[in-house]
């Protein structure tokens, strides 16, 4: 823990490759309406092509800048960066999250007013402030069969019937969860403590159901809180590079079911894993020669169930987009 005597009540951490419009955004939304608690921010520059890293120096100084030298990934970023902050309460945040007033202030005091409870996130919204799901259950064959299958699609709103992602709920009430999305959450630094940091196995994805079911285990609490409030703008930094990060994605599942489960668990998910991308990639190719108006998006989807595929039966992977930019 922090020493008694130390001023920062708030840290926030944030990992940023290639971000840089976004990132401004963000660190914009903590400058113009800071917490009345006293706050530091930490950015982790994992090697950025851009100018992220000149933006930052010029227009936010009072950000501690951590440079990488190469990419860390999400999870071990995140740890560089964790193992530095001297606040009570730790808020990790995407690059592409806008943070609304309060919002820090209004998640730790609930953390001060429910000492069991090590994680919270807040109600987050989508950039036309449509309501963005934050919250999951924990991975089992069922809930990833009906993903799948769309089954989840088929029976919107039932809550048997869905996957991971609780779209069944409202966000409108204080809830107790299995998941809370990694895109923004307040973590105690006790919790962190107890539980361990996130897992550097999972470069990216994941990191949020493994550190949520991990502090399951050792007693914590994690909850949703709609009394705070954030927009994040999903999706569009990786959107450039879907095959490495659905891979990356892929990759990830597999490595949390392979340490929280048995081995016909994992053989079960790999089992959907591979049906889901077959099935998706016989769709595509056949999409993609009956209509030339969505040959582009076809061709994408191919990409991405071959390599996918390729991933679960030849273990190879593609490029990290850091090697395809340099290319």
């Amino acid at each position: 823990m922090p020493d008694s005597k130390t001023s920062v009540e708030i840290s926030v951490v944030i990992v940023a490759w290639n971000t840089r419009h976004y990132l401004e955004l963000c660190l914009e939304s903590l400058a113009k309406d800071p917490p009345r608690r006293s706050m530091e921010v930490l950015v982790v520059d994992n090697a950025s092509a851009d100018d992220t890293i000149e933006m930052i120096e010029s227009r936010f100084p009072w950000v501690k800048l951590i440079k990488s030298k190469g990419n860390l990934g999400f999870s071990k970023g995140n740890n560089v960066a964790i193992r530095e902050c001297q606040g009570w309460y730790i808020a990790l945040v995407n690059p592409d999250v806008i943070v609304f007033p309060g919002c820090l202030d209004a998640l730790a005091d609930f953390l001060d007013e429910n000492p069991k409870v090590g994680d919270v996130g807040p109600r987050v919204f989508n950039p036309d402030m449509t309501q963005q799901s934050t919250c999951r259950r924990f991975p089992t064959l069922w809930n990833n069969l009906c993903s799948a299958t769309h089954l989840e699609g088929i029976f919107k709103g039932r809550r048997f019937f869905a996957g991971e992602h609780m779209f069944y709920f409202k966000h409108d009430q204080t809830l107790a969860v299995d998941v809370i999305v990694g895109c923004f959450s307040m973590i105690r630094r006790e919790a962190f403590d107890d539980v361990g940091l996130l897992d550097e196995n999972l470069f990216m994805y994941g990191d949020d159901v493994d550190w949520c079911r991990r502090a399951r285990n050792a007693g914590w609490q994690v909850v949703f809180y709609p009394g705070a409030h954030a927009i994040h703008d999903r999706g569009k930094t990786t959107a450039p590079f879907p095959v490495h990060f659905a891979v990356a994605q892929q990759r990830s599942v597999l490595h949390y079911w392979t340490k929280h489960h048995t081995f016909l668990g994992v053989l079960g998910i790999w089992s959907i894993m591979l049906s889901h991308h077959l099935l998706r990639y016989v769709v595509a190719l056949l999409s993609s020669s009956a209509q030339s108006q969505n040959r582009s998006q076809s061709e994408v989807r191919k990409q991405v169930s071959r390599a996918c595929l390729r991933q679960l039966l030849c273990g190879s992977v593609p490029k990290r987009p850091e090697e395809q930019l340099a290319s």
